[in-house]
């Protein structure tokens, strides 16, 4: 076979096609190494993934976040970042298909594409303006050259094939594209654009640098007011069952952030301003060291915990009480004569969270937090500081990475889920749940140990039952409790007959109030309802 008539297949066959795909799929990589060369000196939250998937999760149904939540637990962030990317390829590999008849519309398009990026960067709520869109315009300026270039290396060259001839006599004199061109145009391609993205990925890695380095430095005075040493008994010593202290790797992290913000301790301050604060401040990293700190052992649940989740972990923090504060501030709550009875955080990453007054300010260990479980706050959990409210679900006390606090109202202002239809206000439910056995676990006949932890923070566990089928419900043994904001573990002894049977447990708090049956869907206060598990005993 000649030369000529392999150029000719090459035209007719799918070879061409393929390299339309791979020049769109190039393109599309260009783009965003491109991006994220350009964010790194930007700021790292400006890459076009991260600012189109910030976006997707701020227009997403609050019923579509909970889902996401309960099915990818912590990574729902990485399945996101994920979905965005896959996006991206497919639309890359469309422009690039769509480039060999109509080279400049493709590239248009491209360029529509990093235009959606830049507004969706701009529109974000911790948005630094213009040049946070320059990642996604670089990128797709880049992305739209390429793919004019490449698209030219795969138009044909010389005079069109006669339609009329078949194609066994041959190819028309220098009919065909230009294969070599391609090919070394595409390969120079990939390999700047690997290099581009590797250097943009270290400089965005370095850009934290400082933050680490004011993290590595911090150390934590002694409190003031040190935490009680934990009661005998506070732990049972039950395989499975929950450590009554979370490790801080082990602790749930659910929030909006992409990418974790690493902020420098050195150069960060709160600003504590707004209605009924006669007294602003002003506060540095050493300023809140230099106080008075307490320790405290609290544990927090997040509302997106389903009956018997893992959204909910105790830890040792220690901080700056926050009523003490806001008394410098001259703040009154509401039941004093406060005009504000909200109190709205801000993170450095836009989020904002909203706390009623009287709660922070009622007698109850509201902190500002600078340590947890004995060492600064990891990043993960809002170093340099963070919010930490005993009986408030998460999302209206835990404000992480916190660096404003302003007191208004909840007729004047919605925080961030307020306006995605959860509650504004959200005390913590009485909840109780089974860690051993398993669910569908199959325990030999005889002793078998039920336990499991329940909490009701700020108001205290009292008792916790557990039930066998449609049995009675049975008493469990309840270790020591710590203090009422922080969970309870319980235990029960089981002589379990063989054959399938269901465990239900349900705990009763402090003021009385029995757990309720009642099923509810996390949305918009918290979930309720009995745990159970199923268990088949051989």
């Amino acid at each position: 076979m000649t030369e000529d008539e392999k150029e000719f297949r090459n035209t007719r066959g799918w070879t061409r096609p393929a390299s339309a795909a791979l020049s769109g799929a190039l393109a599309g990589f260009a783009a965003l190494a491109t991006a994220e060369l350009v964010s790194a000196a930007v700021r790292p939250q400006s890459g076009p993934v991260v600012v189109v998937g910030g976006a997707a999760i701020d227009r997403t149904p609050a019923a579509v976040k909970d889902w996401a939540i309960r099915n990818f637990g912590t990574d729902d962030k990485l399945f996101l970042q994920l979905g965005v990317l896959f996006v991206l390829a497919v639309f890359a590999i469309a422009l690039g298909m769509a480039a060999l008849r109509f080279r400049r519309t493709a590239a248009v398009g491209v360029l529509l594409f990093g235009a959606v990026g830049a507004v969706a960067a701009i529109s974000q709520p911790d948005s630094n303006g213009l040049s946070d869109a320059l990642p996604s315009i670089a990128g797709a300026i880049v992305g739209a050259v390429l793919l004019l270039f490449l698209a030219g290396r795969l138009a044909l060259r010389g005079p069109a094939p006669d339609a009329t001839a078949a194609p066994e006599s041959g190819p028309p004199p220098g009919q065909g594209w230009d294969r070599r061109g391609f090919v070394v145009a595409a390969t120079a391609a990939a390999a700047a654009s690997t290099g581009a993205g590797v250097l943009g990925r270290a400089l965005n890695g370095s850009s934290g640098r400082d933050a680490v380095a004011s993290r590595d430095e911090a150390v934590l005075p002694a409190p003031v007011s040190a935490a009680p040493a934990l009661p005998r008994g506070v732990r049972l010593r039950i395989p499975g069952i929950s450590s009554f202290t979370t490790p801080n790797d082990d602790f749930y992290r659910v929030d909006t952030a992409l990418v974790v913000p690493k902020v420098n301790a050195r150069t960060w301050r709160l600003s504590i301003h707004g209605k009924g604060v006669r007294r602003p401040l002003s506060l540095s990293y050493d300023d809140l060291l230099r106080r008075e700190l307490i320790e405290r052992d609290i544990t927090l649940t997040c509302v997106s915990n389903e009956v018997g989740g893992p959204y909910v972990g105790n830890a040792r923090w220690i901080g700056v009480r926050l009523s003490e504060l806001l008394s410098e501030c001259r703040v009154l709550p509401p039941s004093r004569g406060g005009p504000a009875d909200q109190l709205v955080a801000r993170s450095v990453d836009g989020m904002t969270i909203g706390s009623p007054v009287e709660d922070v300010m009622d007698g109850r260990d509201a902190l500002l937090a600078l340590g947890m479980n004995g060492e600064p706050l990891p990043f993960a959990h809002g170093f340099p500081v963070r919010m930490v409210v005993p009986g408030l679900y998460g999302y209206v006390s835990a404000c992480k990475w916190i660096e404003d606090i302003e007191l208004t109202t909840f007729d004047d202002y919605d925080p961030y889920w307020v306006k995605r239809d959860w509650a504004r206000r959200a005390p913590i439910k009485t909840q109780s749940r089974i860690d051993t056995p398993k669910p569908f676990a199959r325990p030999q006949a005889g002793p078998v140990m039920v336990a499991g932890v329940a909490w009701a923070q700020h108001r205290g566990i009292d008792k916790v039952e557990v039930r066998v089928d449609d049995g009675p419900w049975q008493e469990a043994r309840l270790a020591a409790e710590d203090t009422r904001d922080t969970w309870r573990q319980w235990s029960l002894a089981w002589q379990a007959p063989k054959g399938g049977h269901t465990l239900t447990v349900r705990a009763t708090d402090r003021t009385g109030r029995v757990q309720t049956e009642k099923r509810a869907r996390t949305i918009p206060d918290g979930a309720s309802g009995w745990h159970s598990v199923v268990v088949t005993v051989d």
